[in-house]
């Protein structure tokens, strides 16, 4: 049995009089990779800032509908926001280091806590960088800057932020296109690894990297959650002309 660890409800999102999303329904299941594709402007990105509530920082956004983490409802009034933020973590497009140390841009999400001991905030940063693959490259440079490292060490000292809150649910926005070869694969294997143990929500407009990591694949069209299904079978056997169209690079 399948099971959804934060899933979308019947969602729609407005900027200002533009509809933005339209009703689109979306589970992401328990450790697995779900990958969101489509083409550029169609409301990936705006969707995926909808499960940890990054669009409410954007002026005169308005949401209906529903976005559950477990049984709790992210968009209602007694939601804490911080809290969701930490069980849903977000790694953007571009590597977004804190121009703080390599130690401090991990601990900084637990020290403003205020209730994990000092010994607590370094066994979390070890683990975090070990689960991002980054601790042996790092470990004796800990309190260098941060900005030193190269872009695809900077993403995963990113991704290792997000994991030190030990989060449910990993949200990651296109995270190896400002990337080379060689950093991109890393992380396309990290993915692998991590969700082992937390689920993945990934927007990429790399088709091949979604077919190469992803579980469950979701397509967007103007808004429009068009198709979502096993990756093996919407890539194969697309339910939808619009999804085989975007697939074949008839569009995109």
């Amino acid at each position: 049995m399948v099971i959804s660890r934060i899933t979308a409800e019947k969602l729609n999102l407005w900027f200002g009089k533009n509809h933005v999303l339209h009703d689109v329904n979306l589970p992401v299941y328990d450790k697995k990779v779900t990958s969101m594709i489509g083409p550029s402007g169609c409301g990936k990105s705006t969707l995926l800032r909808c499960f940890n509530r990054m669009n409410d920082l954007i002026p005169d956004t308005r949401i209906e509908g529903k976005v559950k983490l477990g049984d709790t409802d992210l968009y209602d009034s007694k939601t804490d926001v911080t809290r969701i933020r930490a069980k849903v973590g977000m790694v953007f497009q571009k590597p977004n280091p804190f121009p703080k140390s390599i130690f401090n841009n991990v601990a900084y999400g637990l020290a403003i806590q205020g209730r994990y001991s000092k010994c607590d905030i370094h066994s979390r940063v070890e683990e975090s960088l070990r689960s991002a693959w980054l601790w042996d490259e790092v470990k004796d440079r800990l309190h260098s800057s941060a900005m030193a490292l190269s872009g695809g060490q900077q993403q995963r000292l990113c991704i290792a932020r997000a994991l030190a809150n030990s989060p449910e649910v990993l949200l990651l926005d296109e995270p190896t296109s400002a990337l080379d070869p060689q950093s991109t694969a890393k992380i396309e294997e990290l993915c692998l690894e991590l969700k082992k143990s937390v689920s993945i929500l990934i927007v990429t407009h790399n088709i091949a990297q979604a077919g190469r990591i992803s579980d469950w694949t979701a397509f967007m069209y103007l808004g429009q959650l068009v198709e979502f299904g096993e990756t093996d079978k919407v890539f194969t056997v697309p339910s939808d002309q619009r999804t085989e169209a975007y697939l074949t690079g008839v569009f995109g």
